[in-house]
């Protein structure tokens, strides 16, 4: 088991960017701030991977994960802004996704508040990954832009995971939600490995 965790971890810092950082477009609008999480899938995946821990969770979570995020995310960004090279963005955003996907998947009965900070922790990167591709232009929309589709992320997967709790017996339910962890975590295996 710890060898396949090495063989995961290596995978991931190898990696190379994904999707919504290829550099190849111009940032720094409103427009382009909504693009950039919805652009990537590993963006996409982490955060509504976000959403659902926090439903999954549940009570305080379910607004505290997601606060947490985006507040981290908004640190990310301006530290991204003042030292651009901020080192491991791209595999800590890919391990984001597998590390949120396995805290759904495994549904371990771990401290609130350190899940709050692994959520912190890999959302300061999502951000750091914001500042680093943003151009000389409209700091403020930018922002605006990545921050809303972040949340609306969120929302997304806290809707989908009281969706199923209430759709399904309490088992069924957790038992879904676990699944939907487990393939987050795999797919975000397979970005690092460029599948």
């Amino acid at each position: 088991m710890p060898s396949r965790i090495v063989l995961a971890v290596s995978l991931m810092m190898a990696a190379t960017p994904v999707s919504a950082h290829d550099g190849a477009h111009e940032h720094g609008s409103l427009l382009s701030g909504v693009m950039h999480p919805i652009s990537g899938f590993d963006h996409v995946l982490a955060m509504v991977t976000v959403g659902l821990l926090a439903a999954q969770l549940g009570g305080r979570a379910i607004w505290s994960l997601p606060l947490a995020f985006v507040a981290t995310m908004a640190l990310g960004f301006v530290a991204a802004l003042w030292v651009p090279a901020i080192p491991l963005v791209e595999p800590l955003i890919l391990t984001s996704v597998v590390g949120l996907g396995l805290l759904v998947a495994l549904a371990w009965p771990v401290p609130r508040p350190i899940v709050l900070s692994v959520v912190a922790f890999f959302a300061f990167f999502h951000g750091g990954a914001h500042g680093t591709e943003i151009a000389n232009a409209d700091l403020t929309g930018y922002a605006a832009g990545f921050t809303t589709s972040t949340v609306v992320l969120h929302l997304v997967g806290i809707a989908m995971g009281l969706g199923i709790l209430r759709a399904a017996k309490r088992e069924s339910a957790i038992a879904l939600t676990r699944v939907l962890g487990g393939l987050a975590a795999v797919a975000g295996l397979g970005l690092a490995a460029g599948w």
